[in-house]
């Protein structure tokens, strides 16, 4: 049978029911609960005849059923401090003195107050289902925070989480690959990196030990070791706790660590879409004009193909560029031994602190670094608009491409 995915929030379908009568047992609306009541969020705040009310917004009902409801009545003290907050950040920002007017010996909050109010308590409903919603589809055990304390931007409406790469038609990212090594204790004589050709990437403490431009081979899902084996690092995700965060400089949205990481560690995967280097052309026309930059030509043996997170990705979908960063890309070959269709891994290049943005050179490539100096050699799809850099670092190229 054919179906598709219910685009409303369960909050939503419950409005509905509540608005028609209606009861429905999946989404919790029935005989006794259909007439339950919760605070969701505060809407406005006025004193009458010295009584304090707040305009409450019920859960699960529509927007129509509010109710002026007196304080002490409500037990929910974060919501209440968070419409204190809500207020106060509208009156620092606008720089007025006073969020009450007095009419009819009513004290009423001003409009635009109220109205700024619901605005940042429905982006704080929106995040926290988006940061859920991140949560549910990621593989990995590390967690995903979400974080806009800048304006009132929600979540993007337009992206679909990933965890691996998706295939445009026609393009395998599976080689199928029937043999793996048979080391007991890797690594051995006879490992993968070396099968390959290349020393072991990592060291004794799971920690880059090779340079930029030289390819890392993992052992994959046909060897005989371990799911603790030396050589699995990117394979098994994120291991360190992140936070999509709102930037206050302009640059959308960026990504921090939560936890300290070390020098030459793995941080992260680059995944999108795998488009044609002719799709990645048309596209990128597009993205140009919308002051996007999510393509990344897969350039390590030839230049036929590319990852577009514009639309499909993970976190790193959300990494700034820096002209000074502190990641770097890598190719990885796992259970895909195509040099056209490596995987894209991001390490560390220092110690990156707790609360640090991450980032990386949009020009980095695993094979050379694109400067300034070597623009001549971007592939047509970059030699396109332009693109301010804001990253503020000292040695900044002043544009992203």
């Amino acid at each position: 049978a054919w179906y598709v995915p219910c685009l409303a929030s369960l909050e939503t379908l419950q409005e509905l029911c509540r608005k028609e009568n209606l009861r429905c047992k999946s989404i919790g609306i029935t005989n006794r609960s259909l007439k339950s009541y919760e605070v969701e969020y505060l809407c406005d705040y006025k004193v009458e005849e010295g009584t304090e009310y707040y305009l409450v917004k019920w859960k699960g009902w529509p927007e129509s059923s509010n109710t002026w409801e007196p304080q002490k009545n409500l037990k929910c003290p974060l919501l209440l401090q968070n419409f204190l907050s809500d207020k106060n950040e509208y009156l620092s920002r606008v720089r007025e003195g006073k969020a009450l007017k007095v009419r009819n010996h009513v004290k009423a909050l001003k409009p635009a107050v109220a109205d700024y109010i619901v605005k940042k308590a429905k982006q704080r409903i929106a995040l926290q289902r988006w940061k859920e919603e991140l949560n549910r589809k990621k593989n990995h055990k590390a967690m995903i925070l979400v974080e806009n304390t800048v304006d009132l931007e929600g979540p993007p409406l337009d992206f679909y989480y990933i965890n691996e790469y998706k295939p445009a038609p026609g393009i395998n990212v599976i080689n199928g690959i029937t043999t793996g090594c048979e080391c007991a204790d890797c690594p051995a004589e006879k490992c993968c990196p070396k099968e390959a050709g290349f020393i072991l990437a990592y060291n004794k403490q799971k920690k880059l030990k090779i340079q930029p431009g030289l390819p890392i081979y993992e052992c994959n899902s046909f060897c005989r070791c371990g799911p603790d084996c030396p050589n699995r690092i990117v394979q098994k995700g994120t291991p360190y706790s992140l936070c999509i965060f709102r930037t206050n400089n302009g640059r959308g949205w960026g990504v921090k660590t939560l936890q300290k990481i070390k020098t030459n560690s793995f941080v992260m995967e680059y995944v999108g879409e795998v488009i044609t280097s002719e799709e990645a052309e048309r596209r990128g026309q597009l993205y140009d004009n919308q002051g996007n930059t999510y393509l990344f030509d897969l350039d390590y043996d030839s230049d036929e193909f590319t990852v577009d997170a514009a639309r499909y990705g993970n976190v790193s979908h959300f990494v700034n560029h820096s002209c000074d960063p502190n990641l770097q890309v890598f190719n990885v070959f796992i259970d895909n031994l195509d040099l056209r269709l490596p995987r894209i891994a991001l390490f560390s290049t220092r110690t990156i602190k707790a609360g640090e943005e991450l980032t990386f050179d949009y020009q980095m490539k695993g094979s050379i670094d694109l400067t300034s100096d070597s623009a001549d050699g971007l592939s047509p799809s970059k030699k396109r608009i332009r693109t301010v850099c804001k990253c503020g670092a000292v040695c900044c190229r002043g544009y992203l491409n």
